[in-house]
């Protein structure tokens, strides 16, 4: 069996990196494969909470959301497209999740029955 050198071992490590570097670059593509709906028009009632979401007019106004704006009770709930497609709102900052509406979801679900306060712009 042949001794392992300096040599092999980081030729061994690269290419475990770069294997590992590739596997997050297909997954945002697969899961976007299992969401349609992350750039669709959606209204429902969540949990007696009406959430919407749809794509955002460019009035003027800079949507961290890539042109999505999602709303709770009227209310906009500002989300954010991380760089590996999952989406953050302001209330669920630590907890990404796939789509806008599932942003809208999870803001419900931390709100717990308690209002949406606008959110100032800058």
């Amino acid at each position: 069996m042949p001794e392992l050198s300096r040599r092999r071992a980081l030729t061994a490590a690269a290419v475990l990196a770069g294997t590992a570097g590739a596997l997050p670059a297909l997954a945002p593509a697969a899961a976007a494969a299992g969401h349609h709906d992350s750039h669709e028009t959606f209204d429902e009632v969540y949990k007696g909470r009406r959430i919407q979401g749809r794509p955002a007019a460019g009035a003027g106004h800079h949507h961290h959301g890539a042109g999505y704006a999602v709303f709770v009770d009227g209310v906009e709930l500002h989300v954010m497209r991380n760089a590996d497609g999952t989406w953050i709102s302001v209330v669920s900052h630590y907890d990404p999740v796939p789509t806008p509406r599932a942003a809208a979801r999870a803001a419900v679900d931390e709100l717990q029955g308690a209002p949406l306060l606008p959110f100032p712009a800058n």
